[in-house]
């Protein structure tokens, strides 16, 4: 739902109501949130689109029949979920505990050190562009709240922010079930046409997927869409091609070139 915009008679910042302060404040909190989910869906549906077809284009050039390629896609794109959404667990939830282990050590020099505390918050906003006298008055102001004063400090000198980092858990899931569901995509042809046919269309069907990947991410990125398609594209290309003839050699590389057979 769109906010509605500011009155035209709200020209000072004290005109400003203060619910809508608040309603406009927790949707752009919620948008900035919903853009960290899509971050994680969008890399992991590019992983999983990408791996998965390198996967498959290298079985399928090397034996040239659909259950091998299935086996492996399939094998591939289980793996490749659970190593996701373990490894997205681990990052988060270990960059949440340091997070915290900063802000631990920022709330202790506030409660023992609050002069320290005010002097740094005054430096940060005197490195902003405040003179000097100006930002000790902001500082001592700030420093009037130890809270406030904490939060200052962890958003200016740490760039962090109490509670602002998202569920590792939910980011988990939203990895791996992107990255599933992706795979699927490269995977699906071999179990209608045969190998041969079936590569052709899971990269074109897979590009398709990278192009749409690419032009919903400009909305949030705003970038142009078709630059924004054409990367993503790119990226799937290589892997595609490398994966083709990576299969088609290296059965001949290993002498075992009979194998298909």
């Amino acid at each position: 739902m769109r906010m509605p915009r500011p009155r035209p008679a709200w020209r000072r910042a004290r005109d400003f109501e203060r619910a809508w302060l608040t309603r406009h404040i927790t949707e752009e909190r919620r948008t900035a949130g919903l853009l960290g989910e899509v971050r994680e869906a969008v890399f992991g549906a590019q992983d999983g689109l990408i791996s998965t077809l390198g996967v498959v284009s290298t079985v399928a050039g090397a034996t040239h029949q659909s259950f091998p390629v299935l086996i492996a896609g399939l094998a591939s794109a289980l793996a490749g979920v659970f190593s996701m959404s373990a490894g997205e667990y681990m990052s988060s939830k270990s960059q949440r505990e340091i997070f915290d282990a900063q802000i631990a050590a920022e709330e202790m020099e506030v409660v023992e050190r609050p002069a320290e505390a005010e002097a740094e918050v005054a430096y940060l906003l005197e490195e902003e562009g405040l003179d000097r006298e100006r930002a000790l008055n902001v500082a001592a102001n700030l420093a009037s709240s130890k809270p406030v004063l904490l939060k200052t400090m962890l958003e200016k000198e740490l760039a962090l922010s109490p509670g602002d980092s998202g569920s590792p858990l939910r980011g988990a899931i939203i990895m791996g079930a992107a990255f599933g569901l992706a795979a699927l995509v490269p995977i699906l042809p071999f179990v209608f046409l045969g190998a041969d046919s079936a590569q052709y269309v899971a990269a074109v069907i897979t590009i398709l997927a990278l192009f749409a990947m690419g032009v919903i991410k400009s909305r949030w990125t705003r970038r142009h869409w078709l630059p924004s398609g054409i990367e993503i594209v790119a990226l799937g290309v290589l892997a595609g091609v490398a994966g083709s003839l990576i299969g088609n050699l290296l059965p001949g590389v290993l002498g075992v070139a009979g194998i298909a057979g």
